[in-house]
């Protein structure tokens, strides 16, 4: 196990590392960051002490390796249209990004799962293809869909929630739910799926067999089995809403990560730039590091291999 874990680590540094060099490099193709930053008066000169000032002088190469020490000590540039620090800015945004994806995935797991044991106790009843309807609308509805007609109906009609910004409780319910709908879909289809192949096994069927209960047999013999590859789309679908928020937190006006590495694009903020997109793989690669010790905790067969 010890084994895995190390190799896991090691594999995600290597990703990490790679991302770095794509987000650096990406970024250095699109233009003089030096001219970004100048105000739009500035004279040749005070561009050129702009771009010393940077490091920007230098082989790109040398820019590289700085960038990446920078980064290991935290230091991410400065945004050049907030004039602060962006790990500043990173900081004052990630938590509220954490808790609209952790805010989507409660939602999803609450509702996503039962639904799914419902549907597959009960095999082609109503309610089994009402889920199943659910789960195929989920997730073929696009996110800024969702999120407009969750805005026009509880915000503009019915006018029950609030539709702009972060507040109380409240202010979680819509985008949360705009944001899971996909996640929660996939979580009705995977486990009606995995409780289906698990309720046919022969393990279920001798439980029943001995005479134990519907209900333990469902929930202490299928359901357990069951879970393995939800925990594993569970776990990745939580680093997909910290990294797929941008849209929701756009249209409810959120002041996540999302909205602000947008804003960086559409004003061009070259380091706060690389500072989101890199925040993001780390979000995304350190969720996935972590499901694939869990899964191999959870699953024997994955430590064997």
């Amino acid at each position: 196990m010890l084994q895995l874990i190390l190799i896991r680590l090691v594999q995600a540094f290597f990703t990490l590392l790679a991302l770095s060099a794509v987000v650096f490099f990406g970024t250095s193709l699109t233009g003089d960051a030096a001219l970004a930053m100048a105000p739009p008066d500035a004279s040749p000169s005070e561009i050129a002490h702009i771009r010393k000032n940077l490091g920007l002088d230098k082989p790109i190469l040398v820019r590289y390796g700085n960038y990446v020490k920078g980064a290991v000590r935290g230091d991410l540039g400065q945004s050049s249209t907030m004039r602060r620090p962006a790990a500043d800015l990173i900081w004052e945004r990630l938590p509220n990004t954490i808790q609209l994806a952790g805010a989507g995935l409660f939602l999803a797991i609450v509702i996503g799962i039962p639904l799914g044991i419902l549907a597959a106790v009960n095999r082609d009843s109503i309610l089994d293809r009402l889920a199943r309807g659910f789960a195929i609308l989920g997730m073929s509805a696009p996110q800024f869909w969702v999120a407009i007609m969750l805005i026009s109906l509880f915000g503009a009609q019915l006018e029950l929630l609030p539709t702009y910004g972060k507040g109380g409780l409240d202010h979680f319910v819509l985008p949360a739910f705009a944001i899971s709908l996909f996640v929660l879909a996939g979580f009705t289809r995977l486990t009606r799926s995995a409780m289906l192949e698990v309720l046919d096994s022969e393990y279920v069927r001798f439980a029943r067999i001995k005479g134990l209960s519907e209900r333990m047999v469902i929930f202490k013999h299928a359901l357990k089995n069951a879970l393995i590859p939800v925990l594993t789309f569970g776990g990745i679908s939580f680093a997909g809403l910290l990294n797929g928020s941008i849209v929701v937190e756009v249209v409810y006006a959120w002041p996540g990560l999302g909205r602000m590495m947008l804003d960086s694009i559409t004003q061009r903020d070259i380091f706060l730039i690389e500072a989101t997109v890199l925040t993001s793989g780390l979000l995304y690669i350190a969720m996935a590091t972590v499901v694939d010790i869990l899964y191999a905790y959870v699953d024997p067969r994955v430590r064997d291999d």
